[in-house]
């Protein structure tokens, strides 16, 4: 099959660091490439690859005075022009693919890594082409349209995540975006109530400065709270197989969260607010404790010692590996691809990948 594939422009492919959209397709493309497709990728001039490179900008925007705005636009649209020598176009930047989809011919298949609020609301009520969710949680808050094809959860490369099913370092983890919505100001919260060691690991966007002078860094005493920056992939895989467990107080609907999944695949257990997608990729009382409250976070610290790392190895294997999510969008391309002038009312994917039915 060929495909023509459109990466967000703000880190290379794979990203070094932080980067969650662009680490997925780099992974599917690389896939995709191994099984034999044509993939035809759109992304930085930087990003390695196995696929044909077709640069949309020379290097990740993120933290240049470049327009990115206009780049990820310029880069959908010179995909879209060589629409007629793709299969299917999937896309990974909805602001600037969705709008083109009904002016060419080729099936697009979107991919919403994140929500839709306020006027996004329209762009996604005008879409024409087709689109899946990464979680069943990211469904439910939509109002689905006939060209919704399901769920495919995301998915790590698991052998490149450390295995620890023995002793740990006496500390708990935050590593993620340093945002509000990501919560590290209640996991500091949490340590500071039972009494336990907290490293914070991630990094700060300029949106987010503030919010960390003012809610983070006062409590960073680097012994109790320490705060290590943002981790590249070497540093956050020996801080994960490390710690006792990953505490993830999330205030958000998280669209799915890769780093929920990277912890559990070292064999981490995760402590999570029940928001979002956690309860479909943290199985509570297996590979980790679904919570409510920040009270309940401190009390679940205490039985941390009851999860074997072992479970929360196996259930990333199992359910978030690169076969498999290559393997649903695989399937995913050729359905949109046979009923490109139809529409899916009949398709029923795979229970796993099933909508949630909406009242």
């Amino acid at each position: 099959m060929r495909i023509g594939m459109i990466a967000p422009l703000e880190f290379r492919l794979p990203p070094i660091a932080y980067g969650g959209t662009e680490q997925i397709v780099s992974l599917l493309t690389e896939e995709l490439v191994r099984r034999g497709h044509e993939v035809t990728l759109f992304a930085t001039g930087d990003s390695i690859t196995a696929s044909e490179l077709v640069p949309g900008a020379p290097y990740g925007l993120r933290g240049t005075d470049r327009d990115k705005n206009v780049l990820n636009m310029l880069n959908a649209a010179a995909c879209m022009e060589r629409a007629g020598e793709f299969d299917v176009i999937h896309n990974h930047v909805p602001l600037e693919g969705m709008p083109l989809a009904g002016l060419i011919d080729t099936p697009v298949l979107t991919t919403f890594h994140g929500g839709f609020a306020g006027d996004w609301i329209a762009l996604y009520n005008s879409y024409k082409g087709w689109y899946n969710t990464i979680s069943k949680s990211a469904a439910s808050l939509l109002e689905l349209h006939e060209r919704y094809v399901g769920v495919v959860y995301n998915a790590i490369d698991v052998d490149s995540y450390p295995y620890n099913p023995g002793e740990r370092d006496d500390f708990a983890l935050f590593l993620s975006r340093i945002s509000r919505e990501k919560g590290p100001d209640i996991a500091i919260e949490a340590a500071r109530r039972g009494g336990f060691r907290l490293i914070i690991a991630g990094n700060v966007d300029e949106p987010d400065k503030e919010f960390f002078e003012s809610r983070v860094l006062p409590h960073v005493d680097g012994e109790q709270i320490q705060y290590v920056g943002e981790a590249d992939a070497a540093m956050k895989r020996d801080l994960y197989s490390r710690a006792r467990v990953l505490l993830a107080p999330i205030t958000w609907e998280e669209p799915f969260g890769l780093f929920l999944a990277e912890a559990m695949a070292c064999g981490t257990p995760v402590i999570a607010f029940n928001r979002g997608a956690a309860p479909e990729v943290v199985e509570d009382g297996v590979t980790g404790f679904i919570v409510e409250d920040i009270e309940a976070m401190v009390d679940a610290v205490l039985r941390i010692g009851r999860i074997d790392p072992a479970a929360c190895r196996k259930r990333v294997e199992d359910e978030f590996n690169v076969a498999r999510m290559t393997e649903d969008y695989q399937a995913t391309y050729e359905k949109i691809a046979r009923n490109q002038r139809g529409t899916l009312v009949a398709h029923r994917p795979p229970a796993h990948l099933a909508p949630p039915v909406l009242n």
